[in-house]
């Protein structure tokens, strides 16, 4: 398990961070320097000792970080050839000294060249442009990345990001972006490395300490500069460092009533699986109570196949609100297998009155309210809950689970990079966004902070009939519990990502549930022993540093 730094910084923090790191007094030309021998070392471990290495340098700082990796490669024994988009005489600043440094070992040949080299090559190292690239690639440059690209004969290892991706979206700026086997970025990752395809476009990403302190996040945020950007939203990784913080204290006194009790809405008779699946996942996970409410002409078949989740007759919205009226039941899920239209639409609302109870929103309870009519009414319900004093509390909050489908049915005018989506969308609807896919976005309103937050666990086997309704359900587990909507969903869509990997090949959406109670011995573990760690940092602090 890699534990990386949870902060993701988009291109303009990270040149802040840049900016921040040489006013504390850190030399700008010892960040490159440092930047460079971390390329370098990750090369060694890429090609065979002795081996040709082309190094394509860019104008800008990172073409510096090439200059700076070819200079150590040549002092370990590499046979290294550099070629240059540009002009050495035009380069400036750091860039041009780590130029002159090379120049008193090797030549710098014109990028235009390098085409002769790549089938000769044991490893490409690009070093064009980095994260902060604005424009399409076109011209030699382009018509080079196309080439590597094509030729495949040795590995790729971009520097910072590869060329022609955008750093801080994920997506490709042009038609010309380097399919990277490996990436080595410094000090935080960006949100192209976590973002498909940027994911896949970076190979393996690795994180270089290149002697950026962490205290400059912190000055970032004093100074009311950090996030300064577009994004005007923290961003951060969702790892099992926010899953454990949602897990519940051991107390031998406790009993289930404490747990919460969680309300699952099924669909008509043949079409009552999904809400089994999430009815089951929410009680794995944790909920203390469930209880299916089932139309009566599905009321045998979900007898037939329900045990420990207790099974009531709803036929009608009198029915639920009958339900609904009992504040013990603290969140309801409806969508998965329910069915699309108006008696969804009563049901939804109906929850949403209830400002006792969280609501869990997917499937068809978010395709029935596609037009705009009804998405207005939608929103409208929503806000009403924090505007009459559930803001902060977990039982009060709405999660909604879109997959891309049912996002751009729902939010049709939003626009822009995944995570920009899924903020817009949760500043519109005032709901948590859990935006589905290999590259889930978990994102809140702006009354959460870090209030996005991108998850990188999913397996693609996990792309299987059902386990949406399962997340759906895990998320609804969390809630009954008490945790607050945003830790719960993030939770949910992590602890739902590792159950995949802990199966394996070959999963399907009942196997989900099963895997819980491993994972979240795990994730006690896990606890503990960042418990410890942070026992142990408190007690290094107390005796000034000193074991």
């Amino acid at each position: 398990m890699v534990d990386y730094p949870v902060e993701i910084l988009t291109n303009e923090q990270m040149t802040h961070a840049d900016k921040l790191a040489v006013e504390m007094g850190i030399a700008s030309l010892t960040l490159m320097e440092n930047a460079g021998r971390a390329v370098a070392d990750e090369a060694i471990k890429m090609a065979d000792h002795g081996a040709r290495i082309v190094v394509l340098c860019g104008p800008g700082n990172n073409g510096g970080d090439g200059f700076v990796a070819a200079r150590y490669l040549r002092e370990r024994g590499y046979d290294v050839a550099v070629y240059l988009y540009g002009d050495v005489e035009r380069l400036k600043g750091d860039a041009a000294e780590m130029a002159r440094r090379w120049l008193e070992m090797g030549a710098v040949e014109p990028l235009g060249k390098a085409q002769d080299e790549i089938e000769r090559a044991g490893l490409i190292i690009d070093a064009i442009f980095g994260a902060g690239l604005a424009r399409a690639i076109d011209g030699e440059a382009g018509d080079l990345i196309a080439a590597c690209n094509h030729t495949r004969i040795c590995d790729l290892l971009a520097v910072d990001v590869p060329s022609g991706l955008s750093g801080t979206t994920g997506q490709p700026l042009g038609e010309h972006v380097f399919w990277a086997d490996r990436t080595v970025t410094f000090f935080r990752l960006k949100p192209g490395h976590v973002l498909y395809p940027g994911r896949q476009l970076c190979g393996r990403v690795v994180l270089a300490d290149i002697g950026i302190p962490d205290a400059v996040l912190s000055e970032q945020r004093a100074s009311g500069s950090f996030p300064f950007d577009p994004v005007k939203h923290d961003i951060a990784l969702n790892d099992y460092r926010q899953a454990c913080s949602t897990l519940r204290d051991s107390n031998p006194e406790n009993h289930k009533y404490d747990f919460g009790h969680a309300l699952v809405l099924s669909g008509p008779a043949n079409a009552t699986g999904a809400a089994r699946l999430a009815a089951r996942a929410a009680l794995r996970v944790g909920a203390g109570l469930v209880t299916m409410l089932s139309q009566a002409d599905a009321l045998p078949e979900n007898a037939a196949q329900l045990t420990a989740i207790m099974l009531r007759r709803c036929e009608a919205p009198e029915d639920f609100a009958r339900f609904l009226a009992d504040e013990r039941n603290n969140v309801v899920l409806i969508g998965p297998g329910f069915g699309v239209g108006e008696n969804t639409r009563r049901m939804v609302l109906m929850a949403l009155v209830a400002k006792h109870a969280g609501v869990v929103l997917d499937a068809d309870a978010l395709t029935s309210f596609a037009d705009d009519r009804h998405r207005q009414e939608l929103f409208t319900a929503i806000h009403a809950r924090h505007d009459h004093g559930a803001l902060g509390q977990s039982t009060g909050q709405v999660v909604m689970t879109p997959h891309e489908g049912e996002f751009r049915r729902l939010f049709p005018n939003v626009s822009g990079c995944k995570y920009e989506r899924a903020r817009d969308a949760a500043e519109m609807s005032g709901a948590e966004i859990v935006l589905k896919g290999a590259d889930t976005v978990i994102a809140g309103p702006k009354r959460e902070s870090p209030n996005l937050r991108i998850n990188t666990n999913a397996p693609p086997w996990l792309a299987t009939a059902g386990s949406g309704d399962v997340l759906a359900g895990l998320i609804t587990g969390l809630l009954a519990q008490g945790v607050p909507a945003f830790e719960a969903a993030c939770a949910g869509v992590w602890i739902h990502g590792k159950c995949a990997n802990r199966f394996g090949p070959g999963l399907i959406a009942e196997d989900l549930p099963e895997m819980v109670p491993a994972v979240l011995r795990e994730l006690y573990v896990l606890k503990e022993a960042l418990a410890n760690q942070e026992r142990e940092a408190r007690r290094k602090n107390r005796s000034g540093g000193h074991a």
